[in-house]
């Protein structure tokens, strides 16, 4: 466990650092756990016993001291998903079946084959990913009414191009509130969380100066429960396992990829380094564990890491304390989220998309290598175009072709003929 080897020359000092880290990574959470559940397709209070549960368990048994999980922006184009063809019932299973893999991706030693993914296809899945969170709010933001979620890009551009005419001026005026606030806190207020400071003030405004003006948690979803639910096994059948298997695999893989990369970010603040393995049956823990209270699939999450470690964060117990946070705040204030309008969430997802994109990375990959390029484009088109599946298989098949392709020509092989022996030697360039 990450504690054994974190309490060898724990102090009260260190203590204290941990509790302030957990404090303000869970203050973080609260906003995003919310987001990233409305946006899946599922009730909002579910990203909130997913930060809980999966947030503690991850921190207690993953392979990076520094690690913060829960809902994360990567996972929304799949849940979405699975939740528009199967139900939220069968997310659940289909999380329960994503923490066995882990487990077993663990237990296998593959931990340290993901971190050979190439670059061109991580930079593309992510760039694709991002697009589809970001268009996938311009409905939110818009406030227009009647229209369906669907599952993939064109149909939600068709979906919102259809009912543009619908459009609600209150949920345009709070969503352009709550992008000021969040572009301002990054410039004025750096350390303050802006996300839930966009969320205070716009809700604010919407509830004093137009209120029943727009959609908000209340209105759609009604009564929010502001207790942790009690442990409910879900419904497996083998003809469930079937169907929910490949689901399942994706939930897997991305989280799998996604909880490295945090992790491999964690060790560059740090100075440490992380036991990719054991993170990945920490990350299979968790997953299991949260279906059984309702909760959404959990991954690493790079950037309420990051906050973790700024904010002086020196073991796992910042972890678990952002969990505890979060679960005071859904006993004690949990009731005044039915206030929140769902155009609030808009921006701070597009906000999160963009900052997902990579585009720095993105824009060099494309302008270096034509292979390189070649690959990026084809995994981003087919992430966003179709599915994150596709995308990455794709991007694998073809980075693999064209690695063959440049090995086989810049082999030379020669022979020398020397005493009556043959000696074959290969030169491998670069």
């Amino acid at each position: 466990m990450n504690f054994k080897a974190s309490f060898r020359s724990y102090t009260f000092a260190r203590f204290q650092r941990d509790l302030m880290a957990g404090l303000i990574v869970g203050i973080v959470a609260i906003p995003l756990g919310i987001a990233f559940a409305v946006a899946s397709g599922v009730r909002p209070e579910y990203g909130i016993y997913t930060t809980i549960v999966a947030g503690a368990l991850i921190s207690l048994f993953g392979g990076s001291k520094y690690q913060i999980g829960g809902p994360t922006g990567a996972f929304v184009p799949i849940l979405l998903g699975i939740v528009l063809n199967y139900g939220y019932e069968n997310l659940l299973i289909a999380g329960f079946l994503a923490g066995i893999m882990l487990i077993l991706m663990g237990i296998m030693k593959l931990g340290n084959l993901i971190s050979y993914i190439p670059q061109p296809v991580t930079i593309g899945f992510t760039a694709g990913i991002a697009v589809t969170i970001f268009s996938g709010q311009i409905a939110n933001f818009l406030g227009l009414r009647n229209v369906k979620k669907k599952e993939g890009f064109i149909a939600n551009m068709e979906e919102i191009i259809i009912h543009l005419e619908t459009f609600n001026i209150y949920s345009i005026v709070t969503a352009l509130i709550c992008f000021s606030v969040l572009w301002l806190s990054s410039f004025y207020f750096p350390k303050f969380p802006a996300p839930l400071f966009g969320l205070f003030v716009s809700t604010l405004v919407a509830v004093f100066f137009f209120p029943n003006q727009v959609d908000t948690i209340g209105s759609v979803y009604g009564k929010i429960s502001t207790q942790l639910p009690s442990i409910q096994f879900p419904k497996i059948t083998w003809e469930k396992i079937m169907t929910l298997l490949p689901p399942a695999l994706s939930i897997a893989l991305l989280g799998g990829i996604e909880s490295l990369l945090s992790a491999v970010v964690a060790d560059r603040m740090s100075g440490e380094k992380h036991r990719s393995n054991k993170e990945l049956i920490g990350q299979g823990i968790a997953n299991i564990a949260t279906p059984l209270f309702g909760g959404i699939p959990a991954t690493g999450a790079i950037a309420r890491t990051a906050t973790n470690i700024k904010s002086g964060a020196t073991s796992p117990v910042a972890g678990v304390t952002h969990s505890m946070v979060v679960l005071l705040v859904l006993w004690l204030f949990f009731d005044y989220a039915a206030y929140i309008p769902l155009a609030c969430f808009a921006p701070i997802l597009m906000v999160i998309a963009w900052k997902m994109s990579e585009r720095k990375e993105f824009m060099h990959i494309l302008k270096s290598k034509k292979s390189d390029a070649a690959i990026l484009t084809v995994t981003f088109l087919l992430t966003v175009l179709i599915d994150l599946v596709v995308g990455v298989g794709c991007g694998l098949l073809l980075a693999s072709i064209l690695c063959c392709i440049k090995i086989a020509k810049t082999i030379k092989v020669k022979k020398d003929l020397t005493n009556k022996q043959v000696i074959i030697l290969f030169e491998l360039k670069d």
